[in-house]
Order: structure tokens, then C-alpha cells, then sequence
């Protein structure tokens, strides 16, 4: 049966409009947003003590382990019971720092009843070198239950690290190809036949198969838990901001909509009002998704050793790095000409007889889709700027690190 979440309700919309008016065809239009942009996505990481788990888990949700709301870190098992960390910018989205199966004197299917599998939308099992005998119950095990899993091996920068130090020729695509093979390998012999092994390093998630992994769980992924996954995505590759701008693009159609139906009460400034107070918030929501928020630029800025200075040199939208008020959104909208002839031409037209409502909806559709799009346009190309410019720098740090263990 699909999923009433998988489609897009434009005719829903309209026949609400036609039968019981603007104010319940806007209101609908506002529960189903709403509704989209809460879907709840649970991602269960579990692996052995030292595995890298709560590494992993800040990292995916965008902050660093000595972050307040971190999941902590070390060496020894740090997690006894299922502990839950909500992305802090996507609160739909949790990732479950599961205790290792071996620390819990539980079989596999038991263990799958300790931690309410149910609940959870796939399983990422992850391990630091080999992948053990309780991995691979576990894997079975959620398999049987027709549930995802993938398998990461983590901490492979510290793996390269090691193989330069000890090998003469070392050459980091084989070394590289070896980690995946001795996974592989490992895995056929406990029973997999063509298991893939996703290779990452927590730190350096631009590199290695991150981006793999990322691609194969949003393919995998319910239609309409997709977007929830990708909005969590931290921007690691110019392909997710743009797939995060895709994703918010088509939003835009149904905020205008909300606009235009606003527009049809007869109450001068009211529309202009509940535009500017939407596009507020819906610019805020660009600048988090995009990471041009100033929390998200300093956290960008502290993991890739460059300034804040550094990366807003580099942003060339006034809306980037910025408190988003009114008066800002009308300062920007005040360079474009086609904008206030559009509102303008809104609350002229609410005076003109039988066709002055109509033509006010118009207006207010075209005006917010064109300012929208505009906004996300500037903000989507700031946030590749930015990414470049941090990619640059951590490459820049790579080389170095490179060429002082070549010493």
C-alpha cells in the first residue's frame, strides 16, 4: 500500500479549496508542512566497546565530541543501555548510541528485544578492525526481522596513519582496498556472500565512503523518510547541498500557495504581514540546512582550523551569517523592482471589483515563489562557497600532515 506521506496532495489541496474555502485549503496546506517537516527518522549505531561509536554519532549530527549533548567518548564501553541523541537542529531525527552486543550477555534476538528494534529504522554496525562473531549474529538477526543494517569500519584515517609509518611504498588506495577486502572477507567466512563494508573516518567524513554511505541509505529509505535523513546530512559534498536545495525548492510551491490563500482575505496588509513573517522563518530553516547559521560556521571554522573571518570572506549573500528580521528580508527585496511592483500591485488590486481578490492571489503567489527561490538560490551557492573553501583548508592540513610524517 503507498504511503499517504510518498505523494504530493495538490488535488487534495484544490478540492478542499472548492468545498469548504481558503481558510481550511490553508490550514490543510500548513498540517501537511508541518507534518513533513516532523517525520520521525531513528538510526540504531551499535558495535563493540572502542568501536567509535558516540564518535559517530556526533559526527553525523554535526558537532564534535567535547560538544555539550555529545555522546561521550572512549576508550572502554561508555554506553550500558540504549541512549538517545536528538540532531540538534532536526529534532525528528535521533541516532541511538546502542551498548555493544558483547557487553550485554545477550544473544542477538534478545538483544534486538533489549533495545525495542522496532523503533528503529535501520542499524549501522560499526567496527574499528575486523567485524566479530556477535556483529554478524546481530546482522543475521535483523535481517530475519526485515530490517536494514550496514556495516561501517571506522577510525580509517588513524589506519592509513599507521600503514604510512610502517610501510616504505605505502600507497593509500591499497592500503585502502586491503581494510575493505580483509572486512569482506571476514564476513563471507561467518556466512555473508556479498556483504558491503562502507569505509569512514568519524573525523574526516568528506573522505572515504561516507558520502557512499549516505547515497544507499537515502536510496534504501521509505520515499518519505528521505528528506529527514538528508536535512540531518552534514554537508560534506557538494552533491548533498545540492540535493538539500532540491528538497527545499520543492517546498516552495506550497508556501507560496499559503501566501496566495492568505491573500484572498479582504484585509489591506494583512497578506504583505503573514508573507514577510513566513519568509523569516523559512530563511532561518536555509540557513540551518545549509550550515550558514553562525553556530554551525563556528563549529565549521573550529574543525577545519580556518577563522570565522575566514569563511565569510567567502559569502557574498546578505542573508548568510546573519539574524534574519523583517526589516532585512525588505532591504533585500527593495533592490529588486520586480518584487515591490508585485506587492504593490497586490494591495492595489484588492480594490478593484470581482476580479480584485483573484488578482491579489495571483500577486502574492508569484511574489513569494520568486522571492523564495531568489533567497535559496543565494543561500544554496554561499553554502558552496563555504564548502569549498573548507575542503580546501582541510586538504591544505592533510598535505602537511602528509609531508611531516614523510620526514
Amino acid at each position: 500500500m503507498e504511503n499517504p506521506l510518498d505523494y504530493e496532495p495538490i488535488e487534495e489541496f484544490r478540492e478542499v479549496l472548492l468545498t469548504a474555502g481558503p481558510a481550511s485549503a490553508a490550514a490543510k496546506i500548513q498540517e501537511y508542512l508541518d507534518e513533513q517537516n516532523n517525520i520521525p527518522l531513528n538510526i540504531a549505531v551499535t558495535g563493540e566497546s572502542g568501536s567509535g561509536k558516540s564518535t559517530f554519532v556526533n559526527a553525523f549530527r554535526g558537532i564534535n565530541n567535547r560538544d555539550e549533548g555529545a555522546a561521550p567518548t572512549g576508550c572502554v564501553e561508555t554506553t550500558s543501555k540504549p541512549t538517545a541523541y536528538a540532531h540538534p537542529n532536526y529534532p525528528n531525527v535521533t541516532l541511538w548510541d546502542l551498548p555493544g552486543i558483547g557487553t550485554t550477555n545477550f544473544p542477538a534476538d534478545e538483544y534486538l528485544k533489549y533495545v525495542e528494534f522496532e523503533k528503529f529504522d535501520f542499524f549501522i554496525i560499526i567496527s574499528a578492525d575486523r567485524f566479530r562473531e556477535n556483529d554478524v549474529k546481530l546482522a543475521l538477526e535483523i535481517e530475519r526481522m526485515k530490517k536494514k543494517f550496514y556495516f561501517v569500519r571506522s577510525k580509517i584515517d588513524s589506519n592509513l596513519r599507521d600503514a604510512e609509518e610502517d610501510q616504505r611504498d605505502f600507497s593509500e588506495e591499497r592500503t585502502l582496498a586491503q581494510i575493505r577486502e580483509n572486512c569482506i572477507q571476514g564476513l563471507q567466512e561467518q556466512g555473508f556472500e556479498s556483504p558491503q563494508v562502507f569505509l569512514v573516518s568519524s573525523r574526516k567524513l568528506h573522505l572515504y565512503d561516507f558520502r557512499l554511505l549516505e547515497e544507499t541509505l537515502e536510496r534504501e529509505l521509505p520515499a518519505h523518510k528521505r528528506n529527514a535523513l538528508l536535512f540531518a546530512m552534514p554537508n560534506v559534498s557538494r552533491g548533498i547541498i545540492d540535493k538539500k536545495k532540491d528538497a527545499l525548492q520543492s517546498k516552495i510551491k506550497y508556501l507560496a500557495s499559503l501566501s496566495a490563500l492568505i491573500a484572498s482575505a479582504p484585509v489591506p496588509g494583512l497578506s504583505i504581514t503573514a508573507d514577510l513573517t513566513m519568509i523569516v522563518k523559512t530563511i532561518k530553516e536555509y540557513q540551518v540546512t545549509f550550515g550558514l547559521d553562525n553556530e554551525s560556521l563556528e563549529n565549521l571554522a573550529r574543525s577545519t582550523r580556518l577563522t570565522l573571518a575566514d569563511l565569510r570572506a567567502v559569502m557574498k549573500s546578505p542573508l548568510a551569517a546573519t539574524e534574519i528580521t523583517k526589516e532585512l528580508i525588505v532591504k533585500v527585496l527593495s533592490f529588486s523592482a520586480s518584487e515591490i511592483a508585485l506587492m504593490t500591485a497586490e494591495e492595489g488590486s484588492r480594490f478593484i471589483p470581482i476580479i480584485g481578490i483573484p488578482a491579489a492571489m495571483t500577486c502574492s503567489f508569484i511574489s513569494t515563489y520568486s522571492a523564495l527561490k531568489t533567497f535559496l538560490n543565494m543561500l544554496a551557492d554561499d553554502a558552496q562557497r563555504v564548502f569549498t573553501r573548507a575542503l580546501g583548508n582541510m586538504e591544505h592540513l592533510r598535505l602537511l600532515e602528509y609531508r611531516a610524517m614523510s620526514l
